[in-house]
């Protein structure tokens, strides 16, 4: 199991804050991770913040989250339009909705993007997660991309095959609009939670990795 600690008193509900730049980027992300916090923890509360989705991405966006967390008790699901990869030229705007969420939120987990992300709006939001959350725990998630950014990282969760499988599947299902991008293919989901099970010698085989740059205890 997952054991997690809440920052605040041990009878308040555990709080986790995704943050996505684009609509399948947390599932991408960690997903997977995800799915396991719902089986292990169904009574946390959740909030789901994408920052980039419009049209039928915003529709696909609030569908996929809304399976993801189906078994969570409370959660609140947040779509934002900004256009996509103009994220660092509307700073201002962005900036105000982190103080918001700072402001409504006390949250024990955050997930957002990895720093050395080659994508600029993926940057733009760690940067802000960084600057508005300064003694949280928040790990950083990877995306594959043509760029050929991954890094080292440094946290892993383990996955067992089904996770995985649903994970994969979920995103597929979900999101028809990138089917005619050559990278967004189960088998390539699959392969780097593999290759991130290998790292860390997951016990079923998978893993997700994160970048945690901070961990105070």
């Amino acid at each position: 199991m997952l054991k997690i600690q809440t920052r605040r008193n041990s009878s308040e509900s555990f709080n986790v804050l995704f943050l996505g730049a684009h609509s399948d980027d947390i599932e991408i992300g960690c997903g997977g991770t995800v799915l396991r916090l719902v089986r292990e923890h169904p009574e946390m509360e959740v909030t789901w913040v994408v920052f980039s989705a419009v049209g039928e991405r915003s529709e696909e966006a609030r569908k996929s989250a809304q399976e993801f967390l189906k078994d969570v008790r409370h959660t609140q699901v947040i779509i934002h339009e900004f256009k996509d990869g103009y994220f660092p030229y509307a700073g201002a705007e962005i900036k105000d909705i982190f103080e918001q969420l700072k402001h409504n939120l006390v949250p024990d987990l955050i997930f957002t993007h990895y720093r050395q992300d080659l994508h600029q709006d993926h940057r733009t939001l760690c940067e802000l997660t960084w600057n508005t959350w300064r003694d949280h725990f928040i790990l950083e998630y990877e995306i594959p991309k043509y760029d050929g950014d991954l890094g080292t990282p440094n946290f892993f969760v383990n996955l067992d095959k089904e996770l995985c499988d649903q994970k994969t599947n979920l995103l597929v299902r979900f999101f028809q609009t990138q089917g005619n991008r050559h990278w967004f293919t189960a088998e390539t989901f699959q392969s780097i939670l593999r290759i991130r099970g290998v790292e860390c010698k997951a016990p079923g085989g998978y893993a997700e990795a994160f970048y945690s740059r901070k961990i105070s205890f």
